[in-house]
């Protein structure tokens, strides 16, 4: 079986708290986009394995997320076990949810070739195990996240239509270097009556809490934000703990020679 695990970006995200289990509370909308990694899954009577190719995966395999899905699905279900290749061409350490959705495809791709054995909200829990963003991608249609992840609910923000561009810097950011910089708070703007504003609204009103120190450390990504607001970006935000910023466009550009130097993918919203 192959799918095509896509990318979300978060528009918004507050740092509420921090949480009695070590995690913290958030706040904020995710949106799926159409840059994608691909991920095919082989029955084979031998362990679990999974090959790669594309973007590099960092770290020991034996941590990777999709094995990690894959041998919960199998603990929870006993299925007989695959062969995964993922070919990675999300770049990771770009807050765009590469690995989560990985996981989460996993998933439900082993769910398919199974007979469907487990439901929605089954599959939503064993994804909650692996990560924080996996329960998301069970649904991966614009929701309202709190908590850790735990608390998802559709949102009505349609972007049907619109342009946006990606570009990622040569540069990692690691989840808790990015939490380390920020302080805990709650959110001077409330995030669903923001979104519910027309995007060249959004400036003004929806924020990524850890920009602003991230983009201190790295000055890049202030550089490629104001660059994509110069070419006619109705909002730009750094997505997640960074360090991809995302444009919002009215209508299709193409700034690939603009950002010759970094990683770059645009397409149309759905």
């Amino acid at each position: 079986m192959l799918v095509f695990p896509n990318a979300k970006i978060n528009l918004g995200l507050y740092v509420t708290g921090k949480r009695p289990d070590g995690y913290h509370n958030i706040e904020s909308v995710f949106y799926p986009v159409g840059l994608c990694d691909a991920l095919e899954i082989t029955r084979q009577h031998a362990p679990w394995s999974v090959k790669s190719s594309g973007f590099s995966v960092e770290g020991d395999p034996e941590k990777n997320l999709c094995l990690k899905a894959a041998r919960l699905f199998s603990e929870r279900f006993s299925i007989p076990s695959s062969t995964i290749h993922l070919h990675k061409a999300i770049p990771m350490g770009a807050g765009l949810g590469g690995g989560s959705a990985d996981a989460a495809f996993t998933l439900m791709a082993l769910n398919e070739l199974n007979g469907r054995p487990a439901t929605n909200g089954e599959l939503f829990d064993l994804a909650m195990q692996i990560g924080s963003d996996c329960g998301f991608f069970i649904l991966n249609k614009p929701c309202y996240v709190k908590g850790r992840g735990e608390e998802v609910r559709s949102i009505d923000v349609d972007l049907q239509g619109y342009f946006i561009v990606i570009v990622k810097p040569d540069i990692h950011v690691s989840t808790a270097e990015a939490y380390s910089m920020i302080t805990p708070g709650l959110p001077l703007n409330d995030l669903s009556s923001s979104i519910a504003s027309p995007p060249e609204k959004w400036k003004d009103l929806v924020f990524n809490d850890f920009e602003k120190p991230i983009a201190e450390k790295f000055p890049v990504i202030q550089k490629i934000k104001s660059d994509l607001y110069d070419s006619g970006a109705l909002y730009a935000s750094m997505t997640g703990s960074g360090s991809a910023v995302f444009g919002i466009f009215r209508n299709e550009v193409d700034l690939k020679n603009q950002f010759a130097s970094e990683f770059y993918w645009a397409g149309r919203l759905g």
